[in-house]
């Protein structure tokens, strides 16, 4: 979820076609995980829940079974997320590397890059996603039809 990534895509380079392998060595270092993000999030998101959730992925990858995590309390730990509100645009960190990033953007203008996501102060312009249920998920599967149902 935090990538934007397919689990297999053999359109990215080598050593990223497997999510599961190319994300591993980020789990681990917290200033890295950043580089995991989305961009497409363009700093829309929460620095605190975003930790979090990969403090989660990484239980959800352990080598043993039974160390990972319930489907269950998965889903509890991330209900609250969606109302954590420390926004990434507004961190210093998250700025320097976008603006590292955009050096080369001719977008940029006198060393400062406006963002959609955030307003030229580096505050959110908008709100962050509430995710409740399934609604907009590509994984929800609908139910089966009916025998006899079209």
């Amino acid at each position: 979820m935090l990538t934007g990534r397919r689990s297999m895509d053999k359109h990215r380079p080598n050593g990223e076609h497997n999510l599961v392998e190319w994300a591993q060595p980020h789990l681990d270092e917290r200033r890295r995980f950043y580089r995991m993000i989305d961009p497409r999030l363009e700093g829309r998101f929460s620095i605190k829940g975003a930790q979090k959730a990969i403090q989660l992925a990484a239980h959800c990858l352990n080598r043993d079974p039974k160390a990972r995590p319930l489907m269950s309390d998965v889903v509890e730990a991330l209900k609250p997320l969606p109302c954590l509100k420390d926004m990434a645009c507004s961190s210093s960190y998250f700025q320097a590397m976008q603006s590292e990033r955009g050096s080369s953007n001719p977008s940029a203008q006198n060393g400062s890059i406006v963002r959609p996501g955030c307003s030229r102060n580096m505050q959110p312009s908008k709100s962050f996603p509430k995710f409740n249920g399934h609604h907009g998920s590509s994984y929800y599967r609908s139910p089966a039809p009916k025998a006899g149902e079209p």
